[in-house]
This record gives C-alpha cells, sequence and structure tokens, in this order.
C-alpha cells in the first residue's frame, strides 16, 4: 500500500508542470487596445470561403491578442470603404469596451482606414494604424490599367467587374473608380493633402519585396513593370509609396530568402505556403512591439 502512494505521489508531481503548462495563458500579444485587421482591395475576408488572413488570426489569439476582421467592398471607392470600415470598428469596440483600437491595414486597407482617421472623425478612437504595403503615395499598375482603359470603353469593364462583385458579395462597388483612387497623381496631389495624420494616432509603415521569383509567381509580370517605373516593389506597390508614419522598414522573410515576400504573402498567401517567409511570426512581433509601446 506504501508502494502505491509513492508511485502516485511521484506521478502527481511530474504531472503538475503539464497542468500548469496547459491552464496557463501566452500574453505576447495582450495589447492594451484590441487589433483591427483591415483588408485590401479585389478580395475581402471570407470571400469565396478563403480566409485572408491567412492563419495569422489563430496565430495573434494564440498569443494572448483580441482580434477583429473587418470586412468591407473588395472593390469600392476609398470613401465608401472608409465608411463601412467605421461602423464596424466602432461596432468593434463597442463589444470589447474598449475606448480605443489598434489598426494593421494591408494595401488598400491602409488607406481607406487613414481616411476614417482624418476624415470620419475615427482619430479619437485609433491608438494606432500600421499600415503593410499600402500604396500611400499610389501605384504604376493603377496609372497603367486606368491609361490604357479608354474612356469609352471604362464603363464596361467597370461596369463588368462590378457584376461579377456584386456577385461575389459587395453591396453596390465601384470598380472603375476603386483604380482611379490609386493612381499616382490622385493619391500625391489629393489624398494625402486632404488625409493628414491626425494627432495622438501613432502612424507606423511597413514594405515587403521581390528580389527574383517569390512562391507566388503570380506577380512577377506586375514585379518588372514596378521596376521599371518606380524601383524596388512587392509585385503591386513600391517600397517608396508603402511608406508612411514612421517607416519600420522592408521585410523580406529569413535572411535566406532569395526570393523575397510580396504584396500576396504579405497576407500569408496562397494558402499559408511562404516558403523562406515566416509570415505569422512577423505579425507576432509587429503586435508583441506595439504592446511594448503601451498601445
Amino acid at each position: 500500500m506504501k508502494k502505491i502512494r509513492i508511485i502516485s505521489l511521484i506521478a502527481l508531481f511530474a504531472f503538475i508542470p503539464v497542468l500548469a503548462f496547459a491552464g496557463g495563458s501566452n500574453t505576447a500579444c495582450q495589447t492594451r487596445y484590441p487589433i483591427v485587421l483591415a483588408h485590401g482591395m479585389a478580395f475581402s475576408d471570407g470571400m469565396l470561403g478563403i480566409d485572408y488572413w491567412w492563419d495569422i488570426v489563430d496565430d495573434l489569439e494564440d498569443n494572448g491578442a483580441t482580434v477583429y476582421v473587418a470586412s468591407v467592398n473588395a472593390m469600392d471607392t476609398t470613401a465608401n470603404k472608409a465608411a463601412q470600415f467605421k461602423q464596424q470598428f466602432l461596432e468593434f469596440l463597442a463589444v470589447t469596451g474598449a475606448s480605443r483600437g489598434n489598426i494593421i491595414g494591408h494595401s488598400h486597407g491602409g488607406i481607406y482606414t487613414r481616411y476614417a482617421i482624418s476624415n470620419l472623425g475615427l482619430a479619437s478612437k485609433v491608438a494606432s494604424l500600421t499600415t503593410l504595403c499600402s500604396p500611400h503615395r499610389g501605384s504604376a499598375i493603377a496609372d497603367v490599367i486606368m491609361g490604357i482603359l479608354p474612356d469609352s470603353g471604362e464603363w464596361l469593364v467597370g461596369g463588368i467587374l462590378d457584376i461579377v462583385y456584386k456577385f461575389l458579395g459587395d453591396s453596390n462597388p465601384q470598380s472603375a473608380q476603386n483604380g482611379h483612387n490609386l493612381v499616382r497623381s490622385y493619391m500625391i496631389n489629393v489624398f494625402n493633402p486632404n488625409t493628414p495624420n491626425m494627432s495622438g494616432v501613432y502612424y507606423q509603415s511597413w514594405a515587403t519585396r521581390i528580389y527574383t521569383i517569390t512562391a507566388d509567381m503570380v506577380l512577377e509580370g506586375t514585379w518588372l513593370l514596378l521596376n521599371f517605373y518606380e524601383g524596388a516593389n512587392d509585385g503591386l506597390v513600391s517600397v517608396n509609396s508603402a511608406k508612411w508614419g514612421t517607416f519600420r522598414g522592408t521585410w523580406t522573410g529569413s535572411w535566406y530568402n532569395a526570393g523575397g515576400v510580396s504584396h500576396i504573402n504579405a497576407v500569408n498567401h496562397f494558402f499559408g505556403i511562404t516558403p523562406g517567409a515566416d509570415v505569422e511570426a512577423w505579425y507576432v512581433d509587429m503586435v508583441k512591439d506595439l504592446k511594448s509601446k503601451g498601445y
């Protein structure tokens, strides 16, 4: 009987660390304010059943973050997307009871959220805005696409895209105007002067860059085109255009990643296949840093 008690005691002590680990919680990304993710153009979260932020939300939550995902029209004007985002953002804050939130916007998500902060009264509700691969100075790709479309046929192409995106879930999309809103002349001469940074909001930005051939390969053609017009880029947005507020640098994955990180890789696509780039870890480090800054 005594032998059985000793064995049981040893087993109990061996099991205590396991219980402690299982009952513990990882708070590495437990920021003061919740994280709200804002997607880019052409694809919204959940469209066709696909997670825009592939595995990223789960990793952030596993590390203690409170994360909400906004989903606005995939193809629409910056102003319309901003209005949709504002409504959802305020709903997220209401659910959590938080007074402010941290926004992380990818691509156009960094533009329409800037608009919402500066022009729709969200400044007092936003602690920080982190933009990833966002075309703050427009993109030559938008210039080329909108320039190639003749005025006489633009309505037709835009109309066809509107039909497609309405079928995919957008409410009253405006595809052609979405393109016009991202040409360089508009962003530099109209949008930026009318969308200043707001006091009390911490603005920071990241770029990514393709060096040769990345895992997705879809953007190789546009990468070459942007190289000619704007230099280093991720296939859709140049490094220079992505800079806004405190520029945190150009993330290209691991040191051995010869291909670099594309605009699509930056949100962990295609479907988590991003050799040489641990995208989930990049976001975890990003949010850890926001926590260290008190956001």
